[in-house]
């Protein structure tokens, strides 16, 4: 086949070389009937016009036998052949001459042509793959990036028609990425993935599992490489398809493919290798996106998760101001009680304060008269009433909250819903919204506080309520001090003699005002320090350390200050005392903890509790982290005193983790976050010791937080899968089952073994939902036939779940698979947590067929009654007794297995070796009595379908 590419040289070698001007010199120096041909065969520029003759020499001048008039010239010139014939005519040596110098003069330029060329497409070629990298760098979505590749491409070659797909090789499934073509009509969806094996007819799907190029007619390629025959229904047919496999570490990930339907526009090797070296540049730039795109995704999940912390920081800084203004409003209305000149400036001014902390335009104070039959509207400003006239006790809405003795929050409906059953008739404007709350003297109703609100706009809530609530408490002290005033003046107007009375009153109501404000500032201090302090303990709380740690990194910051450290302490097994001896025990141990804490302490230091078991210390030392990790291994060493709690003697212990202070801290939440990082990995190194926090930690938090995300969205995937293990029987080498491993198949770091991600999946509680997924696939390989059985490992935790069994037996029969070919394997720990309970679970699951296996005996507490207990119908032996046969301690280790055994056989139990890998431990198992094996000798984990079926 050939192309427009491959005849651009010809072409260009019969313009620039032999062209018909070259010909028409050589012949005007001939006569008119002569005819002159010419003909080359060179390495660089192949063979042109007639070519090089067969039976002919290279040498000088020869006639034709038949006809002397006929002439040819042949040569070599600088490795390339030159042929020049002339017929009818006799030419002249000198003829000769300059036509054998034309033509290599000819055939010189010839070649720098087609240089000139090859470097004008290798320079398409380095731009082109320029700007596919930069593509791959640009704000562009997917499809628009690969729009923009094929016009690259386009720019190289012909390719009108083209489109790439995405290829999954372990889900054996296709996502078409792009797709331009003039003559299918087919829609490329790439959020949807296609089933590789429901398309047996598709060239797309051979070239993605073949892994190599495929070139040529598509009729021709469908018989060769799917043998079938071509679907019109497929799409159409195309005169030339070329289509090469994207690659990632050696695994097929993708694939480009072109094709032509003209006659015109055909593909060769040229445009082959040129496709396939664009391929890998355009895999390289579909995988920066990609990890472009997922790290932005990252970088937006983790600013909207600091946007809502965000958010909540200040919401709790808007309560706190609220709380400042209502406090601030109280003490205006204290002060203005005392200060007001009257009644009327003393109602003006406690709107004022209302209006500040809630929408007041349309406000009054009503008091019952002093007849008690009535009420007088003392202060009004509203948009509708410009003045309340006083009068008798009616059925009104003011009159409701009197009567009633409590605050009325009332919509329109609601107020609608009250005139409908007669409690209240509405006079006057028609409110969208009415808040009233009463006025208390003594404990007695001497009148209501109202705010209204005539537009739908204005809403009054809860919280308005309570806000008037206690402001009216307030309020109605002021009132009734204001009123005795008033009453004063009044009365030393009238009567003079009376003065003397009149003003031990108002020393008792003045008494009684100081008193009440004396207690409320007392309140207010007790609610400061509650606010800022431990209830059980009487510590400092999280509130007031952050507070004292912002000073003192305030402190620390300047030149020469003092140097600090926080430690951060959580009790060990504190959950047991709680659960075992009652929580008031638990709240006695936590006081006798924080006394020894407190006594350790220097006067600058910060003693907290956090909350549960969890404490803090703000240690100053001027030594630095010697003397802070000093501090903590005494603070351990006097927790670890015993101590009487509830008539038992209890010997506390704690974790403790150190953060010393460091230029690079801005806040007291990071310095404490650090400290408690560090806690976690004293915990986590065996309790009862100190750990000192550094990056590495703050690395690995990161990790395990990344890795957590990971596992979700694994779960999300299934990217879980099992790999099966043989068990064979050690007498004669037959595989009589198999063991069911987990592995993930994650989407960066490839094939994950458990112990990279075991720990992570217990402790967030996520192993559980990776185990059923395992269990479906083991059933769903189970019921699709097989011989010998599959066992499954079965975490402790599923055994606290009370659906367990009837979700395992649902499988089975969902699956309509055999029970008696699944086995469960489950530790010793599974067997403490609950005994009874999971004695109940173990025999309800021998009954339908299932038998368990206990694994790794031998290496955790091996109590012999659990075999008498429960329905154990095999013993694993753990590996480490298995490579211990032939080690420095063989003698040890071989009688330890051979008790086993002998107490396997007696109780008519199965034994597997687990970890075999050499043929003396298969031989010496075997020569034990070991009944099965299970290893690396007798077989490595598979999946499925070259393990089991």
């Amino acid at each position: 086949m050939s192309t427009q590419a491959d005849r651009a040289l010809p072409q260009s070698l019969h313009e620039a070389v032999l062209s018909t001007a070259l010909v028409r010199a050589l012949h005007a120096l001939l006569p008119e009937n002569a005819v002159v041909q010419v003909g080359w065969d060179d390495p660089q520029l192949g063979r042109g016009q007639d070519g090089w003759p067969q039976d002919g020499t290279a040498g000088d001048i020869w006639a034709s036998a038949g006809n002397p008039a006929e002439a040819s010239h042949g040569w070599e010139h600088d490795g390339a052949r030159l042929l020049l014939s002339v017929h009818g005519a006799a030419p002249s040596p000198a003829w000769w001459s300059l036509s054998r110098q034309a033509m290599e003069l000819a055939l010189q330029r010839g070649r720098q042509a087609g240089q000139i060329k090859a470097l004008e497409q290798a320079e398409r070629l380095q731009q082109a793959l320029f700007q596919i990298a930069d593509l791959a760098g640009a704000d562009l979505e997917m499809g628009e990036m690969l729009r923009h590749v094929h016009g690259v491409l386009g720019s190289l070659m012909y390719a009108e028609n083209c489109y790439i797909v995405e290829y999954d090789d372990v889900r054996d499934q296709i996502r078409f990425l792009y797709f331009a073509d003039q003559v299918d009509d087919f829609v490329a969806d790439p959020s949807v993935s296609h089933d590789a094996g429901q398309m047996p007819r598709s060239l797309t799907v051979a070239l993605l599992r073949q892994g190599k190029a495929l070139s040529g007619p598509s009729r021709e390629l469908l018989a060769e490489a799917v043998a079938q025959e071509h679907d019109p229904e497929r799409g159409p047919e195309s005169l030339d398809w070329l289509g090469v496999p994207m690659l990632r570490d050696g695994r097929v990930c993708g694939a480009i493919v072109v094709q032509s339907y003209e006659q015109s526009a055909l593909y060769g090797e040229a445009e082959r290798a040129l496709l396939g070296f664009v391929a890998q540049h355009v895999q390289t730039a579909m995988d920066r996106r990609q990890a472009q795109v997922r790290l932005e995704q990252q970088v937006e999940r983790r600013t909207l998760e600091l946007q809502r912390a965000n958010r909540s920081l200040q919401d709790e800084v808007a309560e706190r101001r609220r709380a400042e203004q209502l406090q601030t409003a109280l003490y205006n209305i204290a002060e203005m009680a005392m200060s007001a000149d009257s009644l009327a400036q003393f109602y003006g001014q406690v709107h004022g304060v209302v209006g500040r902390l809630l929408d007041a335009r349309n406000f009054y104070i009503a008091l019952v008269n002093a007849r008690g039959d009535g009420l007088d509207f003392v202060y009004s400003v509203d948009e509708h009433n410009s003045t309340r006239a006083p009068r008798a006790f009616s059925r009104g809405l003011t009159e409701y909250v009197v009567r009633h003795r409590r605050p009325l929050l009332a919509s329109r409906a609601q107020i609608d819903a009250l005139l409908v059953t007669g409690e209240v008739r509405e006079s006057g404007a028609r409110s969208h919204c009415w808040l009233g709350v009463p006025l208390l003297r003594d404990d007695e109703v001497v009148g209501a506080i109202v705010v209204q609100s005539y537009t739908d706009q204005i809403a009054f809530s809860v919280h308005d309520q309570r806000l008037l609530t206690f402001v009216a408490q307030n309020i109605g002290t002021g009132l009734a001090r204001q009123r005795d005033q008033q009453q004063l003046r009044s009365a030393h107007a009238e009567l003079e003699k009376r003065v003397e009375e009149r003003t031990r009153e108002l020393a008792e109501v003045n008494d009684k005002l100081l008193g009440q404000i004396a207690e409320r500032l007392r309140a207010e201090q007790r609610l400061t320090h509650q606010a800022m302090h431990d209830a059980l303990t009487g510590l400092p709380n999280r509130l007031h350390l952050l507070d004292r740690l912002q000073d003192a990194l305030a402190m620390a910051r300047r030149e020469g200050g003092p140097v600090f450290a926080m430690l951060f302490l959580d009790l060990d097994r504190f959950k047991l005392v709680n659960d075992s001896i009652g929580h008031a025990a638990g709240d006695r141990m936590l006081v006798e903890v924080a006394k020894r804490i407190v006594s350790m302490a220097g006067d600058g230091d910060v003693v907290a509790r956090l909350g549960g078991d969890e404490f803090a210390v703000l240690l100053q030392c001027p030594q630095g982290l010697a003397q802070a990790l000093d501090f903590g291994q005494r603070l351990l060493l006097a927790l670890q005193e015993s101590m009487w709690i509830a008539g038992r003697e209890l010997f506390p212990s704690g974790s403790l983790g150190i953060a010393l202070w460091n230029p690079h801290y801005r806040t007291g939440e990071e310095l404490l976050r650090d400290a408690d990082a560090a806690m976690y990995r004293a915990k986590a190194q065996g309790h009862d010791r100190c750990a000192i926090f550094d990056e590495d930690m703050r690395e690995q938090a990161m990790r395990s937080l990344d890795l957590e995300a990971d596992l979700r969205r694994a779960i999300n995937n299934r990217d879980f899968v099992p790999f099966y293990q043989p068990i064979v029987r050690l007498s004669d080498g037959e595989v009589v089952g198999h063991e069911a491993l987990l592995r993930w198949q994650h989407e960066r770091r490839g094939l994950l073994l458990p112990g990279a991600f075991l720990e992570l999946g217990e402790e967030s509680g996520l192993i559980e939902q990776v185990d059923w997924l395992i269990y479906e696939q083991v059933i769903a390989g189970l019921a699709d036939g097989g011989r010998g059985y599959v066992s499954v490992n079965v975490s402790p935790r599923h055994f606290r779940s009370a659906d367990f069994s009837s979700r395992l037996f649902g499988l089975l029969e969902a699956n309509d698979a055999d029970p008696r070919r699944l086995r469960l394997e489950i530790t010793e720990v599974a067997l403490l947590d609950d005994g009874p309970h999971t004695l109940r679970i173990l025999q309800g699951l021998r009954e339908r067929g299932i038998q368990v296996q206990l694994d790794d005996f031998g290496t955790g507490f091996s109590a012999l009654s659990y075999l008498h207990r429960f329905p154990i119908s095999t013993l694993k032996i753990d590996q480490s007794f298995i490579a211990g046969l032939h080690g420095p301690e063989a003698q040890s280790t071989r009688a330890l297995v051979e008790g086993v055994l002998s107490l396997a056989r007696t109780l008519g139990i199965e034994t597997i070796g687990e970890g075999i890998e050499t043929e003396a431990q298969r031989q010496s198992l075997f020569e034990l009595g070991c009944d099965y094996g299970q290893g690396y000798l007798l077989g490595r984990p598979a999946p499925w379908t070259r393990a089991v079926a």
